[in-house]
């Protein structure tokens, strides 16, 4: 044992650390002699580490469990390189000694998507300061970072935006375009995906291919943005110039041939397109995507199908993923493929005759969240905003019965809550705002840890400030409070922590609050006194002075004169004559009108209403008599043939 243990040093001190093909046979001539040789097997395991043998490093470590007792490090390390973290985090929890486990620990739990954890680990890591790892250190957090930001826990995130030192290298470069892509920033992750590359082409210690390997992800990445932009005509010129079958990930290569589809004009054809997205390789168990890139191609997929008219085989595969998942729930990906469900279910039909076809579904599945989001869509879509209020609020209200925990965090929820202050706004119902704000804020602010509802809850104090009624404002300083007492540092909470209790309880503020508040003078320092009054700010004088000699003039505006149509100008029309306003009324009824002549004068008399009357003096008939008398005066004979 001895001899065996002496012959494998000293073989291993006159080989080189690069060759490890030497190294094993030497360990496996040595087990051959004595498989109880502990060092022998170690040594193995540290060769086919090298060797890139993960599986085959599992394998000898398992079967030999003596060596799993002195080879922790080297046993998570293999679990985690053969596509099994989840098993190498319980290994590294349970043995997380020394900065090489904690490394292994931070990047384990970084592929199985606990980001809280690994950037815990690496925040360890960060606090002793070694000079080898700092660089590496650096650039995983940042990954940890932007991968916060994708999976909606960016107020974990160490960094939440990026500084000047993470645009002197490609890979940290990279990580914060990632970063600002997931904020919604696209612009500027664009420019930071330019700056990373030029930084990676500027390297003068990587040779032409490992540049290239390197940028390659970088541009998948821009394909994506340019698309969102809608720049689809450079994306395009930049799929066809990237070879896509160089990249060596092929979850990398996935992406990227699905985004080329996506980004092609030439692909109009859904068959097409559906044949070829499905003709992408798929990626290895080593080398899977993060659920929210799953999340998105499955869409793809569905939509693929729909677009190719298989809506029986969308509606029944998308049915069985929401069914593996317990209703209700906020989880984008079950709440997805129920909007996709539907579309299925309606064979692509919008307004009331999809409505007509998705109703009965709702009956079935009254939890979907993402059913009724569709059903509340198609509402909106056909003005029927009453019925969408009146649907969620039915929703919101049977969820209240329940009284869950689940339960009530779904109705609770910032996006629903939302949905429905936005349908109250619609209908300006302002007060059931407010009120539905702070029932919201009030159930969060009970949690503990609830910094990702801290948007949620700083609207609903603002909403509560601008009511005068005490108990409002008395809710708006609890809300601000528990928001302050999260982040101190948080300066809307501060302001509205001071706005509220300044006006119902003036006795709780402390002067080192109010002075953690920005001074006036700093707020007001660019702002020119002389030049705003100078604009017409009206100023103060004594009491003598009136209000007319106060006010200033007002300057003309430059009013454009409206352009007058030549079939509405009148006759004998001579430009710059100003016309009579009254040319639209009939001559006899103008104020300037005076008749001439005096049949004239006496038609307009009596023309005139509300003038005096004159009466006409009764003509008396031949003979005497009235108008009404019996006898009387001759009448004129009928001439012949006249009527009547």
């Amino acid at each position: 044992m001895a001899a065996s243990a002496k012959s494998l040093a000293a073989l291993l001190a006159q080989t080189s650390l690069d060759d490890h093909e030497e190294i094993l046979k030497a360990a496996n001539a040595t087990i051959k002699k004595s498989k109880t040789d502990l060092d022998a097997h170690h040594a193995k395991a540290v060769a086919l580490l090298k060797l890139d043998r993960y599986d085959d490093v599992v394998k000898i470590i398992e079967d030999t469990p003596k060596l799993k007792e002195r080879a922790w490090f080297e046993y998570a390390y293999a679990l985690y390189r053969s596509g099994r973290p989840a098993e190498a985090v319980e290994v590294a929890e349970a043995h997380n000694e020394g900065r090489g486990m904690k490394h292994v620990l931070a990047q384990a739990a970084y592929r199985t998507e606990n980001f809280e954890q690994a950037v815990n680990a690496y925040k360890e890591l960060s606090a002793q300061v070694v000079q080898d790892e700092e660089y590496d250190i650096r650039i995983n957090s940042g990954a940890v970072d932007a991968q916060l930001q994708w999976s909606g826990l960016g107020h974990l995130a160490q960094k939440k935006k990026p500084g000047r030192d993470d645009l002197e290298v490609f890979e940290t470069a990279y990580n914060a375009a990632c970063g600002s892509i997931s904020r919604g920033e696209l612009a500027q992750g664009e420019i930071f995906l330019k700056r990373a590359k030029d930084l990676c082409n500027a390297l003068s210690d990587l040779t032409e291919a490992e540049k290239q390997a390197e940028i390659l992800p970088i541009t998948v990445q821009q394909i994506y943005v340019l698309t969102q932009l809608g720049r689809i005509d450079e994306a395009e010129q930049l799929c066809t110039t990237t070879p896509f079958a160089d990249i060596k990930e092929l979850s990398t290569r996935y992406v990227a041939q699905v985004n080329s589809i996506a980004a092609s004009k030439e692909h109009t054809n859904p068959y097409l397109s559906h044949r070829l997205f499905h003709a992408s390789p798929k990626p290895p168990k080593t080398d899977q995507h993060f659920s929210f890139q799953s999340n998105i191609l499955r869409q793809d997929e569905y939509v693929m199908d729909l677009l190719s008219h298989k809506v029986s085989g969308v509606a029944e595969s998308t049915a069985k993923f929401i069914s593996s998942s317990p209703a209700p729930t906020t989880d984008p990906a079950i709440n997805t493929a129920a909007v996709l469900n539907a579309a299925a279910h309606a064979r692509n039909a919008t307004g009331k005759a999809a409505l007509k076809e998705i109703l009965p579904l709702l009956e079935k599945r009254p939890n979907d969240v993402g059913l009724l989001l569709t059903i509340m869509n198609l509402y909106v879509l056909t003005n029927n905003h009453a019925a969408a209020t009146h649907l969620l609020e039915t929703f919101f209200a049977r969820l209240e019965q329940s009284g869950t925990s689940s339960d009530l965090d779904v109705r609770h929820a910032p996006g629903l809550v939302a949905t429905l202050i936005s349908l109250y706004a619609k209908q300006e119902r302002h007060a059931h705002s407010k009120t539905e704000l702070a029932k919201a804020a009030s159930y969060w602010r009970h949690k503990s840890k609830v910094t990702s509802k801290t948007l949620m809850m700083t609207a609903a104090g603002r909403a509560l400030l601008g009511s005068q009624n005490e108990e409002n404002l008395q809710a708006a300083g609890q809300i601000f409070e528990s928001l302050n007492e999260q982040d101190n540092t948080n300066k809307a909470a501060i302001a509205g922590l001071v706005a509220a209790y300044s006006i119902s309880s003036p006795e709780k503020l402390s002067p080192e609050l109010i002075d953690s508040l920005p001074q006036i003078s700093r707020l007001a320092s660019d702002v020119d006194a002389q030049a705003l009054e100078d604009a017409g700010v009206p100023s103060i004088h004594s009491a003598t002075t009136s209000i007319e000699q106060r006010k200033r003039p007002a300057e003309k505006a430059n009013v454009k004169k409206k352009r007058i149509r030549k079939s509405r100008m009148p006759k004998e029309f001579e430009e710059g004559k100003k016309m009579d306003p009254e040319r639209w009324l009939p001559m006899r009824d103008r104020s300037y009108y005076r008749p001439k002549g005096k049949k004239g004068k006496k038609k307009m008399e009596g023309l005139t209403q509300g003038g005096p009357v004159v009466e006409e003096k009764a003509e008396t008939r031949q003979g005497g008599g009235s108008s009404g008398g019996g006898g009387g005066g001759k009448k004129k004979k009928k001439g012949k043939g006249g009527k009547w």
